[in-house]
């Protein structure tokens, strides 16, 4: 089951901190580093964010979290993460088709870092293609991925 989630909600803001935590520590190995920038976002900062987050749901816990910005027209997903004791489940799937039926949106937008496969591609099997890479000061070179609009 897929929900909205009260992010600026305490509780709940400590349980999507986990799951990214629990996240980005596997994908911080899987793209060999140690100094990975998701990892320093808190709970706090999780909790007074303004984007939108969805949250996977089961047996009753967060399994997965996608978090995404609606800028007019323009939809960013700004993060998708799975908690490792639901890997290998097509969650991360699930919540990309979510988010991606559920808006309007001219041209949807992600980033992820050159060296993380799984998620480009999953992100090319809902039509994503890349239009960018890069190297930002921390050091781990990127690529941004962009789909075009879906309207109703």
């Amino acid at each position: 089951m897929i929900n909205k989630l009260d992010n600026p909600n305490k509780e709940v803001a400590n349980q999507i901190f986990e799951v990214f935590q629990n996240s980005y520590k596997v994908e911080a190995k899987l793209i060999g580093t140690l100094n990975f920038p998701p990892l320093s976002r808190s709970a706090k900062d999780i909790e007074s964010s303004k984007t939108l987050f969805y949250g996977f749901f089961e047996n009753g816990f967060i399994a997965a979290v996608i978090e995404i910005t609606l800028k007019g027209k323009h939809l960013e997903i700004d993060s998708l993460t799975v908690d490792p004791s639901y890997f290998r489940k097509g969650i991360a799937n699930k919540l990309l088709s979510y988010v991606l039926g559920s808006f309007e949106y001219t041209k949807a937008i992600v980033e992820t870092a050159v060296a993380n496969e799984p998620a480009i591609k999953l992100y090319k099997k809902h039509g994503f293609v890349e239009f960018k890479r890069w190297t930002p000061s921390h050091g781990i070179e990127k690529l941004a991925l962009f789909k075009p609009h879906r309207s109703s």
